[in-house]
């Protein structure tokens, strides 16, 4: 890791992160939510990140759209995939969106050594992604899409449809 990653992670306190995101963005960052100071972060005006979240973006491009409401205890990290969230996203208590996976196609070498993937994940507009989900990386939602809770998405889901269950399969297409 090297020295400016550390500062931004370890050095840089919440209250700042808060205050540096209000003003260029007018993001409402909770001073307990651990979001790093990255180059490859962006958040939209009037998105809101609630206390106990953390959102990890030093390894790839991370683009969080306008009036997205992210709540409490939720887990985002990008990888060199990237990840965006649209406009107007509902995103419910403990939520997981991971933007890397492991590599595991050799059996003879431990999982952590054989390195990582990052495809990326992409939400599209006013999606309601329900308390407890897990968003995998690869995973594309459409916009107008409601996500159940402890639902699991590592697929495509399409715009205006209702996804449950794990997998996350289509339940209902809203009209």
């Amino acid at each position: 890791m090297d020295a400016s990653k550390i500062v931004r992670r370890f050095l840089v306190p919440s209250p700042a992160i808060t205050l540096y995101y209000l003003a260029k963005s007018g993001a409402q960052i909770s001073p307990k939510a651990e979001v790093e100071l990255s180059p490859h972060f962006a958040i939209g005006r009037q998105s809101v990140v609630s206390s106990f979240t953390k959102i990890k973006s030093s390894d790839g491009p991370l683009k969080i759209g306008s009036n997205v409401s992210i709540s409490t205890g939720c887990f985002i990290s990008s990888q060199y995939g990237g990840l965006e969230i649209g406009d107007h996203c509902l995103i419910g208590p403990n939520v997981s969106i991971i933007g890397n996976n492991y590599k595991y196609t050799e059996l003879d070498t431990p999982l952590e050594n054989q390195g990582i993937t990052s495809k990326g994940i992409a939400i599209g507009r006013n999606v309601w992604i329900g308390a407890g989900c897990v968003i995998l990386d690869g995973a594309t939602i459409g916009n107008n899409v409601i996500i159940t809770p402890n639902s699991v998405v590592s697929s495509k889901l399409p715009d205006n449809t209702i996804a449950s269950g794990t997998p996350a399969k289509v339940i209902f297409k809203r009209r």
